[in-house]
C-alpha cells in the first residue's frame, strides 16, 4: 500500500478525533454551565428588550396629530382611498432610523362621546407630519392639526381587542363604498349621551409588513397548506382501503355478482395529494404592496353602570361587516358571566400601554390589505347618515338665545327639540303645503324670540296667528313690550291703532321721509322713470310739500296738525288748500308749483289719485292711515325690541298696496339704522306668511331685505306655498342668503325648488313628497357650516311653551298690545281722518307766509 496514502487516512482520522474530542468537550462545557449560560442569555435578552422599549417609548413621545374633516360631498372612489392606505404605510415607518418595529406604527382613532359626530384622527411618527399634511382625498377633506385627545375619567370603562380571524391567507371582506361602510359604527355611537358621560373609541393601529417577516409567513401557510394535502390524500388512501378490505356492503355485493366470482378484484390506486398553488394558498399575502399589520382596540366607558358594555357590544357588532373569509372578533373567552379578556389581569396592564403608546403587538396582530381595509382608511363620506349631535345643534331651552327649529329622532330613537342660536339664524325660507305647519313653526319662533328679550314684527295676512300666541307672550317682561296692528276691525267700537306715513313727531330727516314714501308706492305700483316719470314727480313733489308742512306743525309743538297721504288729493285739486301749503314753503320748493304744476293736463293727476282714492274707499284703512300722529313706528320697535303684529286687511290688489307700503317701510327703517353704531343695532326679525300674497307688489323689497339689511341688525323670514310663484328677483335673494331652508310635502315643481339646493345629498323630491303632515326637510347654518338637510317633525306652540302659557291673561295681553299702540275705536278714527283737512287748512292758516315771497295768491291757484 502506498505510504503517502497511508499517512493521508492516518491524519484524517487523527482530524475526526480530534474534533470529535472537540465537540464532546464543548457539550461537556456547556451541560456543566448550562445555567450559567441560560442566564447569560437572559440577561442578554431583557436587556435587548428593555433597549427596544426605551427606543419605542422615545420614538413614540414624539407623535403628530390631524384630524380628518369631509364636507358634506366628500364621496372618494377605490384609487384615492389606495393613495390613502398607501400614504399612511409610508406614515408608520417615517420615524427615525433606529425606531423599533414595534413602534413603527400609524393609528386611525374614531372617537365619539356624544357631544359631537364620530371624529376621524391621525395619529403617526413626528417626522410624518408633512406627508399626512397633504391629504389624497382633495380639498373635499380639511387636514388640521390636533392636540392629543385629553383623557377625562369614567367611572365604569370596558376593553377589547378585535383580531382577524380565519384560514391563513384569506381575507376581510371588500366591502362597498355605498353604503359607507362606516355606516354601521356611526349607527353603533348614534346614541351616546354626552350628560352620561357615554365615550366610544376605535382605535385601528398599522403597520409596515416587514419583508422578512412576510417571506417566512408565506412560507409557513405553504408548508401548512401542503401538510393539509397529505392529510387529505392520506385520509382518502385509508377510506378506499377499509372500502377495499372490511366493507360489509362490497363483500355482499361480489357474493350476488356472479361476474365477480371469477377473476381478479379491482387494483385501487393510493390518491396523491393534490398539488398546492404556492400563490393561492398565500391569498391575500401573495403580493407585499397594499399589505398592512392590523390590529383593532376598542374602549367604551359611561359614568352609568351597564352602559358601557352595551356600547361595546354594538361597537363590536359594527366590525361584523367586515366579516368574510377572516373577520374581525375578540379576543377573550367567557365563562358564564365571566369574561377573560383585556379588562382583567394580566391581559389590562398590555392593553393600556398598547392603547397609550399604539404597540403593535405581533401577536395581536394581522394582515390585511388596502381593499379590505377601505372603509377605516378615510373618515365618514356623503353616504354616511351621520347623527346630528349637540356640539353641532343644541337641544333648545327656554330662555338660551336659541330658536326651536324642530323635533329630531336620534340613533336611538330619543326625540330632541334641534335649536338654532339668535346670531346665526339670519334669513329663512319655508315652503309646502297649507296646513302642514309652516305658520305654526314660525310662530314658535316668534315666541322664543320674544322670551329671548329679542324683537320682531310678525306680518298674518290671516289675523288669526296673534290669538294663537297670545296666551304665551302674557308675561310681565313680554307684555309691555307687545304692540298690535289689527286691520281685520270692523265694528265701530273696535280699536284700531293708525299710521302717518307722513309723520315727522320722530325727528327723521324729512328727504329720507319724503323718499320712502315715494318709493314705497312706486314700488306697489310699478312705477319708475320710464313707465310713470310724469306720476313719480307729481308724487314727489306733494309728498314733500306735505312733509315740509308737517315738519313746522311739529316744530310749533303742533303733532296732531300733521298732514296724511290723503292730503295729497286737495293739495292737487283745491286750489285753497294748495295756497295755504305753499305758504308754508319756502321759494325754491314753491317754484315747480308756480312755473311747473299749472301747466299739467289735469287728466295727468288722475293716475296718482286713483291709488290714493282705493285705499281711501276702505274706512279702515283710511282710518289706519289717515290720523296725524302715528302708533306704528317699525324703527323705534327695531331699537327697543318690541314685538310687533301686524294683521292686514286681506290680500286683495288694493291690500296689497298697503302691504307693500308696510314691507317697504320695514327697508326703509333698516337702512336708517346706519346712524346707530353696528354694536347698538339690537336684532330685529321680521316673520312674512303667505309671501306670494306679500310679493305681488312687493318683490324688490323683500329682496332688498335679505341682500342689505343683516349688517343692520335685520333677519327675515319667509313662508309660501309655491317658491316658484314669488318673483324670481325675491326667489333669488331668498335661496341666496337663506340660513335656515325647509319644506314640507307639496307637488313636485315646489319641491325642486328646495331640493336643488341640497346638491349631493340623499334627499330627494320623492322622499320630501312622502312626508306626513307636520314633518319638514330642513337644512340649517350653524357657526357657518350648513348641517342637514334633517327630517324633522315641526314643533308647536303647546308641545314647547305648555309651561308658558297664561291663558287667564289673554285678555290683559290684548288690552296692553292695542294701549301700548295707541289704539282707539275706529269710529274715533274715521272721524278724525275724514277731519284732517280742516285741522291742516286750520294750522296753515295761522301761520305766517316767508317775507320773502312776492307771488300773488292768484298764480299760486
Amino acid at each position: 500500500m502506498d505510504p503517502n496514502l497511508m499517512t493521508s487516512a492516518a491524519n484524517a482520522v487523527d482530524t475526526a478525533s480530534s474534533i470529535v474530542t472537540a465537540l464532546w468537550a464543548a457539550v461537556t462545557w456547556v451541560s456543566a454551565n448550562l445555567w450559567w449560560l441560560a442566564l447569560a442569555a437572559g440577561v442578554l435578552l431583557a436587556g435587548w428588550e428593555a433597549v427596544q422599549q426605551r427606543l419605542a417609548a422615545k420614538a413614540l413621545a414624539e407623535r403628530t396629530h390631524v384630524e380628518l374633516v369631509p364636507t358634506a360631498q366628500f364621496s372618494p372612489g377605490e384609487e384615492e382611498i389606495w393613495r390613502q392606505g398607501m400614504q399612511l404605510i409610508r406614515a408608520a415607518g417615517a420615524g427615525p432610523w433606529w425606531t423599533p418595529r414595534r413602534a413603527r406604527t400609524l393609528r386611525l382613532r374614531l372617537r365619539a362621546d356624544g357631544s359631537q359626530p364620530l371624529t376621524y384622527r391621525i395619529e403617526a411618527p413626528a417626522g410624518a407630519h408633512a406627508l399626512l399634511a397633504r391629504s389624497p382625498f382633495g380639498p373635499r377633506v380639511t387636514v388640521t392639526p390636533a392636540p392629543p385627545v385629553a383623557e377625562k375619567g369614567r367611572a365604569h370603562v370596558v376593553r377589547a381587542v378585535l383580531t382577524l380571524h380565519g384560514k391563513p391567507g384569506s381575507g376581510l371582506r371588500e366591502v362597498p363604498l355605498e353604503p359607507d361602510p362606516l355606516q354601521p359604527l356611526v349607527d353603533a355611537v348614534s346614541g351616546l349621551r354626552a350628560e352620561l358621560g357615554d365615550l366610544a373609541e376605535v382605535c385601528v393601529d398599522l403597520s409596515p409588513a416587514p419583508r422578512w417577516h412576510l417571506a417566512l409567513r408565506r412560507q409557513q401557510i405553504v408548508r401548512q397548506a401542503r401538510a393539509r394535502a397529505r392529510r387529505e390524500a392520506a385520509r382518502e388512501a385509508r377510506a378506499l382501503s377499509t372500502q377495499s378490505a372490511g366493507s360489509m356492503s362490497v363483500a355482499w355485493g361480489r357474493l350476488l355478482d356472479p361476474a365477480q366470482w371469477q377473476g381478479r378484484g379491482p387494483v385501487l390506486m393510493p390518491p396523491r395529494p393534490q398539488h398546492v398553488n404556492p400563490e393561492r394558498a398565500v391569498g391575500n399575502l401573495a403580493e407585499g404592496a397594499g399589505l398592512m399589520r392590523v390590529q383593532v382596540l376598542v374602549r367604551c366607558a359611561s359614568d352609568n353602570a351597564g352602559r358601557a358594555e352595551q356600547l361595546l357590544a354594538l361597537v363590536n357588532a359594527s366590525m361584523d361587516v367586515y366579516a368574510g373569509a377572516s373577520r374581525l372578533s375578540a379576543q377573550g373567552w367567557t365563562v358564564g358571566p365571566v369574561r377573560i379578556g383585556p379588562d382583567v389581569w394580566p391581559w389590562r396592564g398590555r392593553f393600556d400601554e398598547q392603547w397609550a403608546r399604539a404597540l403593535m403587538r405581533p401577536s395581536r396582530s394581522g394582515w390585511a390589505r388596502i381593499e379590505e381595509l377601505a372603509g377605516l382608511l378615510k373618515p365618514p363620506t356623503a353616504a354616511a347618515r351621520i347623527p346630528v349631535s349637540e356640539a353641532q345643534m343644541p337641544t333648545y331651552g327656554p330662555g338660551e338665545d336659541l330658536l326651536p327649529q324642530g323635533w329630531y329622532q336620534g340613533g336611538d330613537g330619543r326625540e330632541r327639540l334641534l335649536a338654532t342660536r339668535e346670531d346665526d339664524t339670519l334669513f329663512e325660507v319655508q315652503s309646502g303645503k297649507a296646513g302642514w305647519g309652516k305658520t305654526m313653526r314660525a310662530q314658535v319662533h316668534a315666541v322664543a324670540s320674544a322670551h329671548n328679550q329679542r324683537g320682531l314684527a310678525f306680518v298674518d295676512p290671516h289675523g288669526d296667528s296673534f290669538a294663537e300666541v297670545a296666551c304665551y307672550l302674557a308675561h310681565d317682561e313680554i307684555m309691555d313690550r307687545v304692540r298690535l296692528f289689527d286691520l281685520t276691525v270692523s265694528g265701530p267700537d273696535e280699536l284700531l291703532a293708525c299710521w302717518n306715513l307722513l309723520d315727522m313727531a320722530g325727528g327723521q330727516r324729512p328727504y329720507e321721509v319724503a323718499a320712502a314714501v315715494v318709493d314705497a308706492f312706486a314700488t306697489a305700483l310699478g312705477w319708475d322713470d320710464i313707465a310713470a316719470p310724469r306720476a313719480l314727480t307729481i308724487l314727489t313733489k306733494a309728498v314733500e310739500a306735505l312733509v315740509a308742512v308737517n315738519s313746522q306743525a311739529v316744530a310749533s309743538g303742533k303733532p296732531e296738525s300733521q298732514a296724511t297721504i290723503f292730503q295729497v288729493r286737495p293739495l292737487l285739486t283745491a286750489p285753497s288748500f294748495r295756497h295755504l301749503v305753499l305758504k308754508a314753503l319756502d321759494h325754491e320748493t314753491r317754484r315747480w308749483w308756480t312755473t311747473s304744476f299749472p301747466d299739467l293736463p289735469k287728466d295727468g293727476l288722475l293716475t296718482v289719485l286713483n291709488p290714493l282714492e282705493r285705499l281711501g274707499a276702505n274706512p279702515v284703512t283710511r282710518a289706519f292711515l289717515g290720523c296725524p300722529v302715528s302708533g306704528y313706528d317699525i324703527r323705534r320697535a327695531m331699537d327697543e325690541s318690541r314685538v310687533v303684529w301686524i294683521c292686514p286687511p286681506g290680500t286683495g290688489p288694493t291690500d296689497r298696496m298697503l302691504v307693500t307700503l308696510i314691507v317697504r317701510d320695514f327697508l326703509r327703517a333698516g337702512l336708517s339704522r346706519r346712524d346707530l353704531p353696528e354694536h347698538k343695532r339690537a336684532p330685529f326679525r321680521f316673520y312674512l306668511d303667505e309671501l306670494i300674497s306679500l310679493d305681488a307688489g312687493a318683490s324688490t323689497v323683500i329682496a332688498e331685505i335679505t341682500e342689505q339689511l343683516r349688517k343692520f341688525g335685520c333677519r327675515l323670514h319667509g313662508m309660501t306655498q309655491l317658491l316658484h310663484r314669488l318673483a324670481p328677483a325675491t326667489r333669488a335673494a331668498l335661496l341666496q342668503n337663506s340660513s335656515c331652508l325647509s319644506t314640507t310635502a307639496g307637488s313636485a315643481e315646489a319641491i325642486a325648488q328646495i331640493t336643488s339646493q341640497w346638491p349631493g345629498t340623499a334627499v330627494t323630491a320623492e322622499d320630501v313628497a312622502a312626508l306626513d303632515r307636520w314633518q319638514h326637510y330642513a337644512s340649517f347654518t350653524v357657526a357657518g357650516t350648513r348641517v342637514g338637510p334633517l327630517r324633522v317633525r315641526g314643533p308647536e306652540l303647546k308641545e314647547v311653551f305648555g309651561t308658558l302659557a297664561c291663558p287667564a291673561r289673554t285678555g290683559a295681553l290684548q288690552q296692553a298690545a292695542l294701549r301700548n299702540a295707541g289704539a282707539r275705536p275706529l269710529s274715533e278714527l274715521a272721524a278724525l281722518a275724514l277731519a284732517q283737512e280742516e285741522t291742516v287748512s286750520s294750522f296753515l292758516t295761522g301761520l305766517t307766509p316767508p317775507t320773502t315771497d312776492t307771488r300773488t295768491e292768484e298764480q299760486f291757484a
